[in-house]
């Protein structure tokens, strides 16, 4: 009887055997651009993706977001806007390679890294490291998530030629067994093409976020031939790759519009080229973070908040339209490349400015109360012990409130609430102004606080980080017990749910829900404006596009067309502090005042 052979690996589609990048082995640079499928509608992956093709690029990469993907334990989905596979599939009609970043944690500006919440809530959970319990998770979300990309790897004719192990690791941690066992994986899972890390180019993340056999690449947005020495430095042997080339950047709220100048990205584009490096655009077009999904970072001082767009002053902008940048950079592609410039689609179709007017529905408190379950409990509960990753958490309690001035204080509050007493506005705090003065009058007060996740941290130590009220009210020094909460997953709401929580009471106050009717002939784009709005949340047909706020500096909501119906169209918003009376749809973005904004690295 013959002995069975061990089954040949299949050869990857990339190399670098005497330090040079070879594709099917011939000379090869990855001219690859950032396009996330999470942040742009399924319907419009292709045009996105044919844009991508038109600056000349030869290369989509995107994450996988394991929350995106799983947001309850146990229920992953792989359909509609979760159908990675398809994207990959397009991308490769597109004429495009990919390349995929699994994670699990990915950081990208997303909500807890990309980490599901009820996982990073589990007592005990000690994530992005070896730690079995959370190897355990990672394993169960790989044997799901894996199998299907490999399946779409170019040894068996889909468009991946390459698989990043973590991402930048070495932000974060040193922990190699983590990093070991999740190279090992993905090849027991199926990943035959070349696997690679990426880390910014400093000794301490290299050092923290490589392994010694796998391709070990470099993520920043200046300085590329400080980050091409080190790498070769500390790399012999293997060609310089920048794995996230940040021609823009990201804002918080509160902040200003980042953006960086055509001619300073291209020049560094030019310098990685000149360095005979490959390249990823971070981002070629950013798309949006629909719903809830922003994330958050944090100062060591205070939470900063990411805003609804990605817009990330991309060559290809939120709704698709072609920058200056874009064409300035597609002109030094193509001095690299030498191939002829594609003819790039024509710039989205966009509805003519109008203005809408509101018509007030129910009041605040009534109607988020309509809509959701009672949960009763001594001490409030956090987000993580009610079962909710996002939205909104409401509670309340009965407090005798001595006579006189006394402070209201609410210990590990993550991140805002609005502070009710017998249904008037008391103020606001956040963790880091926990405390307000109420007066009493000797009697029990009806105490509401209506707490807002903002997003969750998605980079640096506090990571996984809990929200809601993570510790205790106090009256004085006496804490508060006895509290009927009410979860509010607003990310999670039907249409129907939307519906009847904005039509459950009659108007009153200030803030609560609204609502504008429009009609249209055809689908096209669109940008929101809430002139008169203070803080609160807008969905468009049953759909939530996400959170607006008059500190800016987004002040427009992108639309796409698919999200409109020819007829009539629904907006419904959930303010949070003072209602307006209209609504704007503009034929442009109002992104906030521009400030120019270059990342660097210090060693």
């Amino acid at each position: 009887m013959r002995e069975a052979r061990p089954m040949r690996r299949p050869t990857p589609a990339l190399s670098h055997p005497d330090g040079e990048l070879l594709r099917h082995g011939s000379p090869h640079r990855v001219l690859a651009g950032s396009l996330h499928y999470f942040r742009v509608h399924p319907d419009q992956w292709p045009d996105r993706l044919a844009r991508l093709a038109a600056m000349g690029l030869n290369t989509v990469d995107t994450y996988v977001p394991w929350n995106f993907h799983e947001r309850h334990r146990g229920r992953a989905r792989f359909d509609g806007w979760c159908d990675v596979e398809r994207f990959l599939r397009l991308a490769q009609e597109a004429g495009l390679d990919a390349i995929v970043r699994p994670g699990p944690y990915i950081c990208a500006e997303w909500d807890n890294g990309g980490l599901p919440a009820w996982l990073t809530g589990t007592p005990g959970m000690r994530p992005r490291s070896s730690h079995g319990p959370f190897l355990d998770a990672v394993a169960g979300w790989f044997d799901q998530l894996i199998p299907r990309l490999a399946a779409l790897q170019s040894a068996r004719g889909g468009p991946v030629v390459a698989v990043q192990i973590e991402n930048e690791y070495g932000s974060y941690g040193d922990d190699h067994v983590y990093l070991r066992w999740l190279r090992d994986a993905l090849v027991e899972r199926g990943i035959t093409e070349l696997l690679f890390t990426a880390d910014g180019p400093t000794e301490l993340m290299l050092d923290g976020g490589t392994l010694p056999d796998e391709l070990a690449t470099a993520t920043f947005g200046s300085q590329a031939a400080e980050a091409a020495a080190l790498l070769r430095a500390h790399r012999r042997g293997e060609p310089f790759v920048c794995a996230e080339f940040w021609n823009g950047w990201f804002d918080h709220w509160g902040e200003r519009h980042h953006v960086r100048s055509p001619r300073s990205a291209a020049g560094t584009l030019g310098d990685i080229l000149d360095a005979g490096g490959s390249v990823s655009l971070y981002m070629a077009h950013g798309g949006t973070n629909f719903g809830l999904w922003a994330g958050a970072n944090h100062d060591d001082e205070a939470i900063q908040p990411t805003v609804t767009s990605y817009d990330s002053d991309a060559p290809i902008a939120e709704h698709g339209g072609l920058t200056p940048k874009f064409f300035a950079l597609r002109d030094r592609l193509g001095a690299v490349t030498g191939l002829p410039e594609q003819p790039p689609p024509a710039d989205p179709a966009l509805l003519a400015p109008r203005v809408v007017p509101v018509v007030r529905g129910a009041e605040l408190l009534g109607g988020l109360e309509a809509v959701s379950r009672a949960v009763d409990s001594p001490h409030p509960p956090s987000f993580e012990e009610l079962g909710q990753s996002s939205g909104l958490v409401l509670y309340r309690a009965d407090p005798k409130l001595p006579e006189g001035a006394l402070e209201l204080t609410v210990s590990g509050l993550h991140d805002r609430a609005q502070v009710f007493v017998d249904g008037a506005p008391a103020g606001v705090v956040d963790r880091e102004a926990g405390s307000l003065t109420l007066h009493g009058t000797g009697r029990r007060v009806r105490l509401e606080l209506l707490v807002e996740n903002q997003g969750r941290i998605n980079y640096g130590p506090l990571l996984g980080q809990g929200k809601g009220i993570l510790g205790h009210v106090r009256v004085g020094r006496r804490m508060v017990h006895g509290w009927t909460t009410h979860p509010l997953p607003l990310d999670e709401w039907s249409a129907e749910e939307v519906d009847r929580a904005a039509s459950a009471t009659d108007p009153r106050g200030t803030a609560g829900f609204a609502t504008a009717r429009f009609t249209v002939d055809e689908q096209a784009d669109t940008f929101l404006a809430f002139p008169g709005f203070g803080k609160g949340f807008v969905w468009i047909n049953g759909f939530l596009l996400g959170r607006y706020w008059e500190i800016g500096p987004q002040l427009t909501l992108y639309v796409p067309a698919p999200l409109l119906v020819p007829g009539e169209n629904t907006v419904t918003l959930l303010e949070l502090e003072r209602l307006g009376e209209r609504i704007e749809l503009r034929d442009a973005p109002e992104l906030g005042e521009a400030e120019e904004y270059v990342e660097t690295f210090s060693s």
